[in-house]
């Protein structure tokens, strides 16, 4: 794949990783991903950012289509996550560059990554400028979304915001623009690399878009670190409304059912507590957690809000897979939910009661009473099972009308 051109002189120099399965090792990216590098011809040559280590060769044979690599006068790593930094090292050696940029803690995370003796590091401040012939570049911290040395570059006569992890999906593809990609995949893309990803930072991310908005920054090109690059008016508006929309989590009429199941008594409590919820008109989603990762139930709770947990209990807890998911959840802080728990057991039957405290402890509105079968489950237990999903489905029902 040759260079990508952007605008005059800026190129997408970057890689794309068609076989890549599991981001981050927690969360699944079906699709694929890119590690998103680019170029501008200047009087400074300037280069934001790398790619993976894999596919630091791919990067030097694109920059070599433009130019000799040891032309690049600039390097400018506005993030020191592997995916984005992690070929660093050869870079510097091919390129030999006058400068490094990077934020305060970007200078710590890169001395702490890699060997950096004899580096020309330049720590920049939030606010920053740096002329580099016929453009200005502003470099812009974001702390926190979603490292602390993250920060975003802005190429002022161009209007092109470099954006890093911010506004990113796993996305692997030929194509380099939104306007290239089908919209419903681009929108499951974006969800998916949100919720498992920049939600915690959800807060973060509304006073940056209000920052930027206070400043009175134009953007024709948003181009993140990972995924398709947005250069359309329509493209650009989608793209900060959905942000706003996944930041700010209004309640959803949509459901998800997780469980973890020994023997099926849960799976079956699992499936009466969705034709509860049905009964009351809320749609739902059931999820196996030894069947899905548990990045797939972030994915649902992107247009759901409603989280209804279940396990067996195996040595006085839940099972691994449910525990797993619940860490996994709980770390991602979801909010503006409401839930409950239930479960099976066979001895002394801890789990369901477990999943009650764990939910009430990420912040999700508890309005019912867990519901516990002993083996079974019997008759009574999977009316109690549609019941419970009732007074979820209602409590929902109230939170979005509200």
């Amino acid at each position: 794949m040759q260079p990508v051109l952007l605008k005059n002189d800026i190129y997408w120099v970057g890689a794309v990783d068609y076989n890549l399965r599991n981001f981050h090792r927690y969360s699944r990216s079906p699709m694929g991903s890119t590690y998103n590098a680019y170029l501008v011809k200047d009087e400074k040559n300037v280069l934001f950012d790398t790619v993976d280590e894999e596919y630091s060769d791919e990067l030097l044979k694109r920059i070599s289509e433009l130019m000799d690599p040891s032309e690049i006068d600039y390097i400018v790593l506005n993030h020191m996550e592997k995916d984005h930094a992690g070929s660093i090292e050869h870079i510097v050696e091919v390129c030999k560059p006058e400068k490094i940029f990077c934020s305060v803690m970007g200078e710590k995370s890169l001395k702490s990554q890699f060997n950096t003796e004899g580096w020309p590091i330049h720590v920049v401040k939030d606010g920053e400028r740096l002329n580099i012939g016929k453009r200005n570049i502003t470099f812009l911290e974001t702390r926190m979304l979603h490292w602390p040395d993250s920060m975003v570059s802005y190429l002022e006569e161009d209007k092109i915001l470099i954006s890093n992890d911010a506004f990113g999906q796993n996305v692997a593809t030929s194509r380099r623009f939104a306007d290239e990609y089908e919209r419903p995949l681009l929108l499951q893309a974006m969800k998916d690399y949100y919720y498992n990803i920049i939600l915690p930072y959800s807060p973060l991310v509304l006073k940056t878009l209000e920052r930027v908005k206070k400043l009175g920054i134009e953007i024709d090109i948003i181009a993140p670190d990972h995924g398709l690059i947005f250069r359309t008016k329509e493209d650009i508006e989608f793209l900060l409304n959905t942000y706003v929309e996944m930041a700010t989590q209004p309640y959803k009429l949509n459901a998800v059912i997780a469980y973890e199941s020994l023997w099926g008594a849960s799976k079956k409590m699992a499936y009466a507590i969705g034709d509860g919820l049905q009964s009351v008109g809320v749609p739902f989603t059931i999820i196996d957690a030894q069947e899905n990762h548990c990045s797939t139930v972030m994915n649902a709770l992107a247009d759901a809000s409603a989280l209804i947990l279940g396990s067996s209990t195996r040595n006085n807890m839940p099972l691994v897979n449910m525990i797993g998911l619940m860490a996994h959840v709980k770390g991602l802080k979801p909010k503006n939910l409401v839930g409950a728990a239930f479960g099976s057991y066979g001895w002394s039957g801890e789990s369901p009661k477990a999943i009650n405290d764990e939910l009430v402890s990420m912040g999700v509105e508890v309005v019912a009473e867990p519901v516990r079968a002993y083996f079974g489950p019997s008759e009574a237990d999977l009316k109690a099972c549609f019941e419970l999903g009732q007074k979820v489905g209602n409590a929902l029902k109230e939170k979005v009308n509200a």
